[in-house]
């Protein structure tokens, strides 16, 4: 068994769960954000059979998708920054993690 965390940005939320959904794939979704731009994240948990891994991640590749954007340079550098300067940001995609599990049980 695999547990596998998967962090995609809100803005892929609802596609990621849609594809998870229409394979079968059973999720535990969180509420998270991000430390970088301390924007919303849905982080994933799911616990499945190893041969599933790769399936997983490919709809995870597919539905949440990178893109740019721009935001204020203080929201990243703090005070160092001119608060009126912008910088432009690449967000989105997926960050996967996969662990081993030693035991699972639903009780």
């Amino acid at each position: 068994m695999k547990l596998i965390y998967a962090i995609v940005n809100n803005d892929d939320t609802y596609a990621v769960s849609k594809g998870l959904s229409d394979a079968g794939i059973r999720a535990t979704k969180l509420a998270t954000t991000g430390g970088f731009l301390m924007k919303g994240n849905t982080t994933y948990m799911i616990c499945c059979d190893g041969s599933l891994v790769d399936k997983v991640i490919e709809i995870c590749r597919q539905y949440s998708k990178k893109r740019k954007q721009t935001v204020s340079a203080a929201s990243i550098m703090g005070g160092a920054a001119d608060p009126s300067s912008t910088m432009e940001v690449t967000i989105g995609g997926a960050t996967i993690f996969v662990t081993d599990i030693e035991r699972f049980e639903q009780v």
